[in-house]
Formats: structure tokens, C-alpha cells, sequence
């Protein structure tokens, strides 16, 4: 699998975690007979805190370096 379909890969894989984290913490607060941005931050926290946050991003950094590497690898292999 060359670098940008990885890139790719890792990028989707990024979207879904960001989100399944807002999905989960709406699931969670379903039940809830009012709605505010504070409460809604509360479910966001009940649901897994930061985690999918922090690993969105891992993996939107690494599917970032896997796009610029084979596109650089691509224009080298270009230029020849």
C-alpha cells in the first residue's frame, strides 16, 4: 500500500474517532429532558473524556505525514 492511500486511511480513521465521540455522548444524553452546552460537555466527558479526542488527532498528524511522503515521493519520482 503506497503512502497516500495509507495517508488516507489514517485520515478517515481520524474523522470517525472525532465523530464517534460527539455520536457517543449524544446516545448518552438521549434520555435528557433539557439540552445546554454544558451538559453537553458533560456527556462528552461520561462518554471517555479526551481519549478519542487525543487519538483523532494522532491519527489525523499521522495520516498527514503519510500524504505529504508520498506526494514528495511522487514529484521526486516525477522530476527523473
Amino acid at each position: 500500500m503506497d503512502h497516500r492511500k495509507t495517508g488516507l486511511m489514517f485520515l478517515s480513521f481520524s474523522t470517525f474517532l472525532f465523530c464517534t465521540r460527539y455520536i457517543a455522548a449524544a446516545i448518552y444524553g438521549s434520555n435528557s429532558t433539557s439540552w445546554d452546552v454544558d451538559l453537553f460537555q458533560d456527556f462528552i466527558t461520561y462518554t471517555g473524556g479526551n481519549t478519542l479526542l487525543t487519538l483523532s488527532i494522532i491519527s489525523l498528524v499521522i495520516g498527514i505525514i503519510y500524504l505529504v511522503l508520498g506526494e514528495s515521493y511522487l514529484l521526486k519520482n516525477k522530476s527523473k
